[in-house]
């Protein structure tokens, strides 16, 4: 490593890398980083940050839908392989479930996936689902977290439904939504019942770290 290896000019060199789909390259990078020492930035802030960064910049119409899909997978493959005391620590988790509710856009779902799977958390990836169906596997599963990734209004609106299914069944799950409607009606959430929004894939990590430490959402 050399002395001069700085996180932000590591994180540009690891954007980079993932936009060119250069797995060799970004494993390097993502190596330095593990080992770069008197930094606020980690493995995991950086698969956060850039995954973030790609993310914004597609919404923006800058990069590709392939270059999003595999730069997180890229990131998942590079976070699987770390020691798992690599990890902040994810003993004693909830259980988890992601879901598109009656939504065929999955980039978001698939951009938070990759984020948290990449930071150690286990979640279930449950596709597109139904109320009815997403119920009924959250009963069979144990989950007591889900998240909702939704794109159109009418999908967003459902999560009332999931809400009111999920009380009528006695299972107190804590409901996180994502996606645009929630970002342009900042207090839809609230509407349709949710227990937090998430507007960014870091806002998913640090919604469940507030939910693990038994924190308001």
């Amino acid at each position: 490593m050399a002395d001069n290896d700085s996180y932000p000019e590591l994180k540009q060199e690891f954007l980079k890398a993932l936009l060119s789909l250069d797995r060799i390259q970004a494993e390097r990078i993502f190596t330095r980083v593990i080992n770069l020492k008197n930094s606020s930035g980690s493995s995991e802030s950086l698969i956060v940050d850039v995954l973030e960064t790609i993310g914004t910049e597609w919404e923006n119409g800058k990069y590709a839908l392939s270059q999003v899909y595999m730069s997180g997978r890229i990131c998942e493959e590079l976070a699987a392989h770390l020691p798992v005391q690599a990890y902040t620590s994810r003993e004693n988790m909830p259980a988890m479930a992601i879901a598109l509710l009656n939504d065929y856009h999955a980039l978001g779902k698939r951009m938070v996936l990759s984020v948290l799977h990449s930071t150690g958390y286990a979640v279930t990836d449950y596709g597109r689902m139904d109320v009815p169906n997403l119920v009924a596997a959250i009963k069979q599963d144990g989950i007591q977290i889900i998240l909702i990734s939704v794109l159109m209004l009418p999908s967003a609106l459902h999560v009332k439904d999931l809400r009111q299914a999920l009380n009528a069944a006695g299972l107190p799950v804590k409901i996180v939504v994502g996606g645009a409607p929630f970002r342009l009606n900042k207090e839809l959430w609230k509407t349709v019942g949710a227990d937090a929004a998430g507007h960014t894939a870091a806002n998913a990590i640090e919604i469940i770290h507030s939910i693990c430490r038994g924190g308001t959402p």
